[in-house]
């Protein structure tokens, strides 16, 4: 009350002795911490996160645990995301997808500090058959230092190779379960040549960089190995039980989906999938065909149905459910993900860059032009003169001249960037857009340096034609509706509809 209040002559004093006593208790931090969390709060109203929390980063555990502490949030779904919530569903296909990605970026506080995944039948296979063998192809970047569960980047490395093998397969027998799919043509291990040390891709042939898989059997090699499975076994038991990653998981449900429609801002993580006619694509279903919205709405469907549905009643049935986290991972037709394939086996094995190009759907070649965002926002049903989309997905290189703002300032893309794997592409480490009664605003983040300042660039990129008043926003709306039934029931007491009870007082 003193810090807040000035009426006093003596309030100089009076704010010197308290801030004196705070200090005396050794309780300065403290109290600037507090400081800082109210100003917070009282600043941000509302927080929405457009997706992929879990994006190659040291401690996406830690940013979950902040973000529940928030009086308002929500999260548009990522395809990083969903990949992990399938994980947690226990898909295997999934789970070797997010160690593979962990051990690749040498993330491993938080697989076995963050959510207690034991690592170590991992680490003693991948010795045990890898022990000779570098695993140059597969060696990590080094972009952050484990602090709990410190890893050497060579063990690393025969970790990262004996779980892609397993990825592989895994999203082979996958891709067999799933014909409607149309992945077969990314079942690339039986293309091998293990003798010649060679693929053959799109009638061309590529030497691979590393084609020593003893874990394979060219007659079959999408069949796990018997130490693969039980190694698999153990990993989906680790993952299914972790207390810490069902809470945050389970906060995916309860304060996340596909997308969010929000003071008629429509906000998202990937895309939309268009044809290259500029037409929203269609994708066959057992329910029919779904695009645009419908589309968005189909898959926030199947994944509450795949995440709810009871293991022990129906594994195979949970198994064939949780497969579509996968292909919202990285299928080409998934709004998550936006792009024709996951160049991660040419990535690791295959030196020629074309091999690597991945091709984004022509949804990033349509928002450049206003008519096809404002096509986009009437599909939700809403007004192109008062709406916006804000997108994430795709990081924008700054460096090169790109723009986050699309189709006249009515497209934001505001991709975080903040994960390191981006920063020398991007220049920036992504951006925030900041939503009030004045104006909308674009915060340009720089790489963070403890100690250094790091104050991100603000810029105003539109101006509202008159303020905007919180009668006019969805809160107002809310807010209309309760004083109405309050109307209804002041009513309904005063012409005897309802009779008030006597407390006897």
């Amino acid at each position: 009350d003193e810090l807040l209040h000035d009426e006093e002559e003596d309030t100089k004093l009076y704010h010197r002795e308290i801030l004196q006593g705070i200090l005396d208790v050794e309780r300065g931090r403290e109290f600037i911490i507090a400081l800082c969390e109210l100003i917070q709060n009282l600043s941000i109203d509302s927080l929405h996160i457009i997706g992929d929390i879990f994006d190659r980063g040291p401690h996406p555990d830690s940013i979950m645990e902040e973000l529940m502490c928030f009086h308002d949030v929500d999260i548009q779904w990522g395809n990083h995301d969903v990949d992990w919530i399938g994980a947690f569903a226990g898909n295997p296909a999934c789970i070797a997808n997010v160690l593979r990605i962990a051990t690749s970026y040498n993330s491993f506080d938080v697989l076995e500090d963050g959510y207690g995944i034991n690592l170590r039948p991992l680490s003693m296979f991948a010795q045990e058959v890898y022990g000779n063998d570098p695993c140059s192809s597969f060696y990590p970047h080094l972009w952050d230092k484990n602090i709990a569960d410190s890893v050497e980047p060579e063990l690393a490395a025969k970790m990262c190779k004996t779980i892609s093998v397993i990825m592989w397969k895994e999203e082979g027998q996958l891709i067999q379960r799933h014909p409607e799919y149309g992945l077969m043509h990314r079942m690339l291990l039986h293309k091998i040549n293990p003798e010649k040390g060679e693929i053959e891709l799109e009638g061309k042939i590529y030497p691979l960089k590393d084609c020593h898989f003893p874990t394979i059997n060219w007659a079959d090699p999408y069949v796990l190995s018997e130490k693969e499975q039980e190694l698999m076994d153990t990993l989906v038991y680790s993952f299914t039980h972790s207390k810490m990653l069902k809470k945050h998981i389970d906060f995916f449900f309860t304060h996340g989906s596909m997308y969010k429609i929000v003071n008629h801002n429509i906000l998202y993580h990937g895309c939309i999938p268009m044809t290259e006619e500029g037409e929203f694509l269609s994708i066959s279903t057992r329910d029919g065909e779904v695009s645009g919205k419908r589309l968005m709405d189909y898959c926030e469907q199947k994944c509450i149905e795949a995440y709810f549905m009871n293991r022990e009643m129906d594994p195979n049935g949970k198994l064939y459910a949780t497969d579509f986290f996968w292909y919202l991972w990285c299928g080409p037709k998934s709004p998550l993900f936006g792009k024709d394939k996951m160049c991660t086996f040419e990535h690791c094995l295959i030196e020629d860059p074309e091999t690597h190009k991945e091709s984004y759907n022509a949804y990033y070649k349509w928002i450049e032009k206003e008519s096809y965002v404002d096509k986009i926002i009437e599909e939700f049903r809403e007004n192109p003169e008062l709406s916006h989309i804000i997108n994430g997905h795709v990081p924008v290189k700054s460096k090169k001249g790109e723009s986050p703002i699309k189709a006249s300032g009515k497209l934001f893309i505001i991709d975080g960037g903040i994960s390191k794997a981006y920063h020398s592409k991007t220049g920036i480490a992504g951006y925030t857009l900041i939503y009030d009664s004045k104006h909308l605003s674009l915060a340009e983040h720089k790489d963070f340096h403890k100690g250094e300042e790091n104050t991100p660039d603000i810029r105003v990129v539109e101006r509202m034609k008159g303020r905007i008043r919180i009668g006019e926003t969805d809160k107002g709306v809310e807010l209309r509706q309760q004083m109405e039934d309050l109307w209804e029931l002041l009513e309904a007491y005063g012409n005897g509809e309802l009779k008030e009870q006597y407390s006897g007082k």
